[in-house]
């Protein structure tokens, strides 16, 4: 069964809970879940619509970043949501596998709450015919000692391990300096 609506809410009323001062800066996700919660998960929703992603974490406080091909940005791994994803914990974990080749086992969960939600815009692309449109990306934090074993050459062109400090998005560096290392 795909991501459901209710699995979505839940997942964005925990969050807001634990961090309540990102309501305002969720708005958009909010609203976009209110006004069409049964197609948030699809890609074909341009008004916004979710994604997954991974904040792999190594022991030495590295956290690894993707060249997107298309974007040609330097983000985290991630993606879209499939009609085979039942969770968004688990959508991450594949995409994450996907674009890197890292196996799955070698990958922990650190909490199954997502440590940080984007909201980043997304430029059209008239190749896929899509017009500019939002991504709300649900962020999970994983640990893994393993290295990337294979690119997805058709979407990632490179990866980088970057330490936490050098992320200077906030509140996302802020909560990845304050996860302990193990």
């Amino acid at each position: 069964m795909p991501i459901t609506p209710q699995h979505l809410h839940a997942t964005l009323t925990t969050y807001l809970s634990r961090h309540p001062e990102d309501k305002d800066g969720l708005a958009a996700l909010t609203t976009a879940l209110e006004a069409h919660p049964d197609t948030i998960a699809s890609r074909k929703e341009f008004r916004g619509h979710v994604t997954a992603g991974a904040l792999l974490l190594r022991p030495d406080g590295r956290v690894l970043l993707v060249e997107h091909k298309a974007l040609g940005k330097w983000l985290f791994p991630g993606g879209h949501l499939e009609d085979t994803d039942t969770t968004l914990m688990g959508a991450a974990l594949r995409e994450l596998a996907e674009e890197t080749g890292i196996d799955p086992e070698q990958v922990t969960p650190d909490s199954p709450l997502p440590l940080h939600i984007d909201i980043h815009p997304i430029p059209a692309n008239p190749a896929k015919d899509e017009p500019d449109h939002q991504h709300f990306d649900i962020r999970y934090l994983f640990r893994t000692a393993a290295d990337v074993a294979e690119l997805q050459t058709e979407e990632v062109l490179d990866y980088s391990w970057q330490f936490a400090d050098q992320i200077t998005a906030e509140p996302l560096r802020t909560r990845l300096l304050a996860v302990p290392l193990s």
